[in-house]
């Protein structure tokens, strides 16, 4: 079964580096990574894992998204 779920990449802190990962439709499914590459490679095993655990004790698996890509960026406003 495929499912695709949006993943949420932060950078880490400044001077730290890597990216803190969660996955919003799979809460408290979280990991991170020292390069992008890493970190959503981690993601990935991580929602698997999460996936499993959640099947393994009978309780319902969130649907995955739509499969379309998402941008998700901050922005400065003056306040």
């Amino acid at each position: 079964m495929n499912k695709t779920y949006t993943i949420l990449l932060t950078p880490g802190e400044p001077g730290e580096g890597g990216y803190y990962v969660r996955v919003p439709a799979l809460p408290g499914c979280i990991t991170d990574g020292d390069t992008l590459e890493e970190a959503v490679a981690n993601a990935k095993e991580a929602i698997e894992g999460f996936v499993l655990s959640l099947q393994d004790r009978g309780i319902p698996v969130p649907e995955g998204d739509s499969g379309t890509d998402s941008l998700i960026t901050a922005v400065t406003v003056e306040v």
